[in-house]
């Protein structure tokens, strides 16, 4: 149903002089799919709350709303052309008054893990790279085609968003950084065997493959009821995430699965002393794909008893010390084992990329009223 839309905006993307990878690609496209998806939902709570017989409150103001800047339309539901914003117009304002405006939420919000803070946070990070502004029209226009109605809709998006993200993660020596292979990503959640009222944690989170499909995977458990769908949305999936780029792209990914304000913080995981992780910080499930290879400043190798030059080796200890007991750890590595100069074979499940294999927990005392299968 969407497929031409994506391709349409490829095309267009190609032609522009501030866009030359796959990764421009997908980080133009997702701050204007996001925008695009947040009218949306402003349109269903506003729908709502009229249902309700109450008043919505939107989140941005009049003029920064999709339908005021990007695509204002006549009484017959058509693009109104007279009112749009073309050529050099649109660019100025997108970049001197629109972003400046949306990363201004971050200071708004009243948490973290509010809508109002994710628009902060992408908006903080991201430029527009787009400096046509007659491309930058013709990629609205193909953006507004697109529908967040219905979950067939939405599912749909949420596949053309990952083929995207498959493609970043095959142009070039840095993509892979984003992308895990899914067939990977499943084999691992169905190992790690994830249950309602579990927290689950990926330190690494990348795009978020891992969070989409154990969300996708617990949907799908029989007899949901309303409260474990809202512990679904609100309770369940939490990651870190250190780039810049990945961490809008996990936001998009997540929210076109279907989790509206997902639990991810733009911040290095390695950041955190292993002293100053509690119990309040631990939790059931961790699973990711801890960058191989990495270098770290030394005020971070400080956080760690024993330095190593493998950054993997750190996101161990850090996975070991965040895990509950009996909990279930899983990760993609590069070799059958786990052990690292700083990490003893505690995971429950680890993953070669050529081969899985599961791992009993031997190090992490037992805590029978949270055992698994």
């Amino acid at each position: 149903m969407f497929e031409q839309a994506f391709r349409n905006i490829d095309d267009v993307l190609r032609k522009e002089a501030g866009c030359t990878t796959e990764l421009d690609y997908t980080e133009q496209t997702s701050w204007l799919l996001f925008l695009k998806y947040l009218d949306a939902l402003e349109q269903e709570k506003a729908t709502e709350a009229a249902l309700a017989g109450k008043t919505y409150t939107p989140i941005l103001d009049k003029p920064y709303r999709w339908g005021a800047w990007a695509a204002p339309k006549t009484k017959a539901g058509e693009l109104d052309h007279n009112k749009c914003l073309v050529g050099d117009d649109l660019r100025d304002f997108v970049n001197q008054k629109l972003f400046p405006h949306l990363h201004g939420f971050k200071q708004k919000a009243t948490g973290p893990n509010t809508i109002e803070y994710k628009i902060g946070e992408i908006f903080g990070e991201i430029k527009n790279k787009i400096q046509s502004g007659y491309n930058l029209r013709d990629i609205i226009e193909h953006i507004d085609e697109l529908r967040f109605q219905s979950q067939k809709e939405k599912h749909e998006l949420s596949h053309l968003y990952e083929a995207k993200i498959r493609n970043m993660g095959n142009a070039g020596r840095n993509g892979g950084e984003y992308y895990t292979p899914r067939p990977l990503i499943r084999a691992i959640v169905q190992v790690a065997k994830p249950r309602i009222g579990d927290r689950i944690y990926d330190g690494a989170v990348g795009s978020a493959g891992f969070l989409c499909e154990a969300f996708e995977y617990l949907k799908s458990r029989p007899n949901l009821n309303t409260k474990d769908l809202k512990t679904l949305q609100e309770r369940t999936f939490y990651g870190k995430e250190k780039k810049s780029l990945a961490y809008v792209i996990a936001i998009m990914n997540m929210i076109l699965h279907g989790i509206e304000a997902p639990n991810i913080l733009h911040v290095n995981t390695l950041s955190e002393n292993l002293a100053d992780i509690q119990e309040k910080d631990r939790v059931e499930v961790i699973m990711a794909n801890p960058p191989f290879g990495g270098k770290e400043r030394p005020e971070v190798q400080q956080n760690f008893p024993i330095r190593t030059g493998e950054t993997a080796s750190y996101f161990s200890s850090t996975s070991s010390r965040c895990s509950r007991p009996r909990g279930a750890a899983a990760w993609s590595s590069r070799t059958p084992s786990c052990r690292t100069p700083t990490t003893p074979p505690s995971a429950c499940a680890n993953f070669s990329w050529k081969a899985a294999t599961s791992i009993p927990c031997s190090t992490v005392p037992a805590a029978p009223s949270r055992a698994r299968e």
